[in-house]
């Protein structure tokens, strides 16, 4: 069994499997996640479709610092996007570029003290989408960058689920400012 499966018993004692499903609106998994995203991610919310400006042509989905006050960067795939990778090694390269306007957004959402703490040595990357390729969940573990693959699934009363398939903990090496 290679999927996680979710069962609920039944009037009659018997386990009943709850079958997932991808959101049916492209903006319904932003919505909820942004909503719930310390809770479910550990990660304090600062913005939603952030653009990265000209030279990275992008708009990050959400923008987030995880509770070690390190920055977190969250994209969300309706389906499964074999591209999803490169995105976020892209937006990453963004936020090296952009370190002072990431600060100016901390100190204005969370304040000065959460802006003067951020820990630049390691930030994160989490892709959330209905499905990764093979090739994803071999190729992350290659890379330097921090970055996440979550899987999702929309299931029956509401429920969300978030399974973490793949995740690299490499530390980056950058010089103090």
């Amino acid at each position: 069994m290679t999927d996680l499966k979710l069962f609920r018993l039944d009037a009659d004692g018997q386990d009943v499997e709850l079958r997932g499903s991808t959101v049916t609106l492209e903006v319904e998994l932003p919505r909820r996640v942004e909503e719930g995203m310390e809770a479910m991610l550990g990660i304090r919310f600062l913005a939603s479709e952030y653009p990265t400006g000209p030279w990275h042509r992008g708009r990050i989905d959400s923008l987030g610092l995880d509770e070690n006050g390190t920055p977190a960067l969250i994209e969300y795939k309706k389906g499964a996007d074999s591209g999803v990778l490169s995105q976020a090694v892209s937006y990453l390269s963004w936020l090296d570029s952009a370190r002072h306007e990431f600060e100016a957004l901390v100190k204005e959402k969370l304040g000065p003290e959460a802006a003067e703490s951020i820990d630049w040595r390691n930030p994160r990357m989490v892709c959330i989408a209905a499905g990764f390729s093979h090739h994803d969940r071999v190729a992350v573990h290659r890379l330097r960058e921090r970055v996440d693959l979550v899987r999702y699934r929309v299931l029956e009363d509401g429920l969300l689920s978030l399974l973490l398939l793949a995740a690299t903990m490499a530390a980056r090496f950058v010089p103090a400012v």
